[in-house]
């Protein structure tokens, strides 16, 4: 079985690595990726000495152990990994607060925090009473689940800025299991603070100690390094009579984890109601920079969330020489600064490192005098938006894929908000049926 792999990110490497060590023949895996180097939203970059993830700050955790021990034995195995303890934090005006925000009511000022309460307490109130269903508008949500003052005080501007669209355009969908239930017990509590702790799944997470994120990719593709072929962007897919021609060449099956909104100019006739379902799926886009540091050692943190306009356009901050010491030189350390936009959009402007040094010293996380240069890289497919017309349109698209005979995969090829060890769950998943169809013949 001839098989074409598009993309050469975790799903589409990940993939491959599967099926070679399920004992399918590697020459018959051809991995397509049109970048000059593997990796996909996985990928790091290097400059003079430190290290950054190009699409955000990554971790390694999971709920799936031997997903994980696979991405960590195919990366050198534990001794290549620094275990790291979450510490993430809210940046609240001069203050950090406790995150997730509920549980740390009282680190808030005062009327900041007697309002999240009062809020919070009267939402949950209303819930218990009137027993309503979750509200599918996610500006409505937030209040139904959260109230008026956390609504005010931090989700509306936090979402606002990695949204970039009114919250009322967003469906709630996209909450379902990210966003657990706090007690409100400890709600209560952590108002009047006594310390309350919320997502402890990933309360203790892995980094690869060397090379960034993008080793644990560079580690899956040693497997199958030779079936990768770099810079050969997809021009064209086209049904056949064995199966489907990409860029001309024969292939009986085909994994495509490139974006569903690309595809109706790459695969040739495709009906029009599901060209149309992908061009109109909803993404932001994400530029990230690289703030070099002439500081010996950053606060003991791991990641911090920005929701105040005045804190600069970036949203969220990694600490990101904290997650190894192999990231920054001796002596130095580093920031890494995300700033998201609407998919589609044109990238920021050059006046984007100015905004976000001056957003972090107006939050008081460091000094101009410290830096000692910056780096950006802009990533076209960061995040998926579930506006209200996600569903049906995602449903049309993978639908479509499903009856023509394409094999959709990856965050972007099934447009699912998926991290990096859900990209390799899916790939083992879809390899265990392909290796079932080539023992079957």
């Amino acid at each position: 079985m001839k098989i074409a792999i598009l993309g050469a990110g975790v799903s589409g490497l990940s993939l491959a690595r599967f099926l070679v060590e399920g004992g399918l023949d590697a020459g018959s895996i051809h991995i397509l990726e049109s970048a000059s180097e593997v990796g996909g939203l996985c990928r790091s970059k290097t400059v003079d000495g430190f290290t950054y993830d190009v699409a955000g700050g990554h971790i390694l955790y999971s709920k799936d152990a031997a997903a994980m021990q696979w991405m960590k034995d195919c990366a050198g195995g534990e001794n290549a990994f620094v275990r790291r303890d979450r510490n993430t934090k809210i940046r609240f005006e001069g203050r950090w607060v406790h995150y997730p925000f509920e549980n740390g009511l009282g680190d808030l000022p005062a009327q900041a925090n007697f309002d999240c309460l009062k809020g919070y307490v009267e939402a949950w109130s209303r819930r218990q009473s009137d027993k309503s269903a979750a509200p599918t508008s996610f500006d409505k949500w937030v209040r139904w689940r959260f109230g008026d003052g956390i609504a005010k005080h931090f989700m509306d501007p936090y979402n606002a800025k990695v949204w970039k669209r009114d919250l009322a355009q967003i469906s709630s969908a996209w909450v379902a299991g990210r966003v657990p239930d706090a007690p409100i017990d400890d709600v209560l509590r952590s108002s009047v603070g006594i310390r309350t702790e919320g997502y402890t799944h990933q309360a203790l997470f892995f980094y690869p100690l060397r090379g960034g994120f993008q080793a644990i990719t560079d580690g899956i593709a040693r497997g199958v390094n030779d079936r990768v072929r770099l810079a050969t962007p997809v021009t064209d897919v086209v049904k056949s009579q064995g199966g489907w021609r990409v860029n001309g060449e024969e292939f009986e099956r085909v994994v495509c984890t490139l974006p569903l909104t690309d595809l109706p100019r790459i695969v040739k006739g495709m009906p029009d109601d599901a060209a149309d379902a992908m061009r109109k799926l909803e993404y932001n886009s994400i530029t990230c920079i690289l703030i070099a540091l002439d500081r010996a050692q950053h606060p003991d943190l791991s990641w911090i969330y920005l929701p105040h306009d005045s804190q600069g356009p970036a949203n969220r901050v990694t600490y990101m020489s904290n997650y190894s010491p192999e990231l920054a030189p001796p002596g130095k350390s580093s920031f890494l600064c995300e700033v998201t936009h609407a998919g589609g959009a044109p990238y920021p402007g050059s006046e984007l490192e100015r905004e976000v040094i001056d957003g972090l010293i107006t939050a008081g996380l460091m000094e101009r005098r410290e830096v000692l240069f910056t780096d950006r890289t802009s990533t076209r497919h960061a995040y998926v938006v579930f506006d209200h017309g996600y569903d049906a349109r995602r449903s049309a698209a993978l639908g479509w894929m499903e009856r023509a005979g394409l094999i959709a995969l990856g965050r972007f090829g099934r447009f699912e908000y998926d991290n990096s060890d859900q990209c390799v769950i899916k790939a083992r998943s879809v390899a265990a049926s392909l290796l079932a169809d080539a023992r079957r013949g």
